[in-house]
């Protein structure tokens, strides 16, 4: 695995931005009555989701990194749920919906694996701060 230097080099945010263009593909072929309403709905989730993850990657590893990853999960439901929409509308052909929630799925299953590795570091520096401080205050007792 290569090192981490930026949001750029996150598997989770490439996807999300593949997903990105996939939507505003799908956005753009929705009729006229949707363009301002659902399709500006959609994109605004699509943007949110590699945004989110940008964002919080550049506080490092902390609650505020997890915070966004999980809004960024939050957009991928909302996102998910109006492909569903325009496809139950008939906007949206089987296949189309199918490659896109191809990318929602994949999009998903990073970002869990973000926030799974996100929760275990922030649990492993707990135990680390918590370690430190037993340590420390058993000095200052016996000292």
């Amino acid at each position: 695995m290569s090192r981490i230097v930026s949001y750029r080099d996150l598997e989770a945010w490439q996807s999300a931005m593949d997903l990105l263009l996939r939507i505003y593909e799908i956005a753009s072929q929705l009729p006229q009555i949707e363009r301002f309403e659902l399709a500006s709905q959609m994109r605004r989730a699509a943007v949110s989701i590699p945004s989110n993850v940008a964002e919080g990657q550049a506080y490092g590893p902390s609650a505020r990194y997890l915070h966004h990853v999980r809004v960024a999960l939050g957009s991928l439901a909302e996102l998910d749920t109006q492909l569903e929409a325009i496809m139950r509308i008939g906007y949206l052909t089987d296949q189309a919906r199918t490659d896109a929630i191809q990318l929602v799925d994949r999009t998903g299953k990073l970002l869990h694996g973000l926030e799974r590795s996100l929760k275990i570091r922030q649990a492993a520096g707990w135990t680390l701060a918590l370690a430190g401080f037993f340590v420390f205050g058993a000095a200052v007792l016996f000292s």
